[in-house]
Formats: C-alpha cells, sequence, structure tokens
C-alpha cells in the first residue's frame, strides 16, 4: 500500500512536469506566433501606406514653407519651390495629387511619426541619427553648406573663428546638430542661437544681432534679393548635405514607388527642368 501510494505521487508529480513543460513549449510558440503576427502586421500596415495614399488619391506632405527658393507661400497663395515642384512630379507618378501642410521644421518628423503626413520633402538631410526613427529616399539634392556672415564682416571666414562669437541655425536642422556635435567640440565655446525659420535668422545677422550663420547660397538668394540683406557668404563649403524625402519605417513599397518616380523624373528631363527653374542652372552631374 505505502508502495502504491508513494509510485501514485511520484505520477502525479511527474505529470505537473510534464504539463509544465507542454504549457512553455506551448507559450513560447504563442509567444513567437504573435511575435511574428505582430510584425507582419507592422509591415502590412507599414507597407499598406503606398495603397492608402492611391486610394486617397492625395498624399499629405510636411514641409516649412518659409524656406525658398525650395518652399515658401507664393504671392498666389500657394506653395512654391523646389521640393514642392519636386514632390507633385513624385506625386503625379504616384497617381495622386499632392497636398501641402506647412509648419516649423522641428515639429515636421513627430508630425510624419504621428501618422500626420504621409512623407516630408522639406530638405530633410539624410542622416545616421534620423535613420533610427524615419526611413528616407533616394537623395533628391546635394547641397553645399557655407558660412554666412554680414557684408563688412573680416573677422570669420572658417570654423575656427566661431569661437566667443554668436551663430545662429535653424532649429532642429542637421545644421544644428552639426555645429553642437562636432563644430564646438573642435573649435571652443561659441553661442549657438537657434530658429524657426531662414528669414529671422538673415534678418538678425543683417541687424549684428548674430555674428554669422551657416546656410547654402540657393536658400539664401531669393530672400537677400527681396529684403537687401547685406550679408555674403566667406570661405570653402563647410559640408555637403544630400536631402531625402522622409517617409515612416518599414514602408518598402512606398519607398520603392517614390524611389522609382524620382528617377522617372530624371530620366524624362522634368527634374533638370524643375532645378533650372528654381536655381537657374543645370544639376549637377552625378
Amino acid at each position: 500500500m505505502k508502495t502504491t501510494r508513494k509510485n501514485w505521487t511520484v505520477s502525479i508529480m511527474a505529470l505537473a512536469l510534464f504539463s509544465m513543460l507542454l504549457s512553455a513549449c506551448g507559450g513560447g510558440s504563442a509567444a513567437n506566433t504573435a511575435g511574428g503576427n505582430n510584425n507582419a502586421g507592422q509591415t502590412t500596415g507599414a507597407s499598406d501606406d503606398l495603397a492608402k495614399i492611391k486610394a486617397a488619391g492625395v498624399m499629405k506632405v510636411g514641409i516649412m514653407g518659409t524656406y525658398p527658393p525650395y518652399n515658401s507661400l507664393g504671392k498666389n497663395g500657394e506653395y512654391e519651390g523646389f521640393d514642392v515642384d519636386i514632390a507633385k512630379g513624385i506625386a503625379e507618378k504616384l497617381g495622386v495629387k499632392a497636398e501641402f501642410t506647412a509648419q516649423d521644421f522641428s515639429g515636421l518628423i513627430p508630425s510624419l511619426q504621428a501618422n500626420k503626413l504621409d512623407a516630408v520633402v522639406s530638405q530633410v538631410t539624410i542622416t545616421d541619427e534620423r535613420k533610427q526613427v524615419i526611413d528616407f529616399s533616394d537623395p533628391y539634392i546635394t547641397n553645399n553648406v557655407k558660412i554666412i556672415v554680414g557684408e563688412n564682416n573680416t573677422d570669420i571666414t572658417k570654423l575656427q573663428d566661431f569661437k566667443g562669437k554668436t551663430i545662429g541655425v535653424g532649429l532642429g536642422t542637421n545644421d544644428e546638430s552639426y555645429l553642437r556635435n562636432e563644430v564646438l567640440p573642435e573649435v571652443g565655446n561659441f553661442e549657438i542661437k537657434t530658429y524657426n525659420d531662414v528669414i529671422t535668422s538673415l534678418k538678425d545677422l543683417d541687424a549684428g544681432r548674430i555674428d554669422a550663420t551657416i546656410n547654402n547660397m540657393y536658400a539664401l538668394k531669393p530672400i537677400v534679393d527681396e529684403n537687401g540683406f547685406k550679408i555674403k557668404a566667406v570661405g570653402e563649403p563647410i559640408k555637403s548635405d544630400q536631402a531625402g524625402v522622409a517617409i515612416r519605417q518599414n514602408n518598402p513599397q512606398l519607398k520603392e514607388a517614390i524611389n522609382k518616380a524620382l528617377a522617372d523624373m530624371k530620366t524624362d528631363g522634368s527634374y533638370e527642368e524643375i532645378y533650372k527653374k528654381w536655381f537657374g542652372e543645370a544639376p549637377p552631374a552625378e
């Protein structure tokens, strides 16, 4: 009798252990399945952005709207510029229309991540840091960045001259990251003053409230011509940036479609036409 009870107890313990193992294996499989479904759901949902854009007939595009000749509000009350025409060209290739929303540059990527926009076409520089949270199309333009100072300034001709000065830059831009993370540690202390738009920074530069800014002359020429700012570019280009169309991550179908649209625009000549329209010269050879 004692032996029987002992055997019975062992049997129960063995059965319980087997059930626990089975449950653990099943739980692992369920977790893996759920993980697989979640991943699949993320990929499918994200890749559906292209289908959603086509179904709506509209691609919602974010821009600054204060950055001529790239993107700004025209006299007719509609947005215009190089970025705007590029976005319109991409939308046309996708068989939809581009609908533009303007806001401060620092808010564009958060709006994209919050699904308020389908894409951002506003000189968003392609960087490894940004690739952690968003994805990019192939580059659609390369810009050379130079130091910009007041017309009578002879103190600043290179980055090393920034020490002890006040330098203006766009808030949340790649230029701001460049100044903080690369130039500041190398050059030494200088003040960085940030702006939500280019025009205000140039007004401060013209008035002597800042000592310099960094930008490219394509961006500055129309603003300088319109406002009569007494400023100039000095020295050699300090860096070159490439801008791409920013989209949400895990969007392979949309990314492929945008890249194809850009490639087709270069093949059919519409890209060169847009480039000449806004910059007065042909795009550099690739």
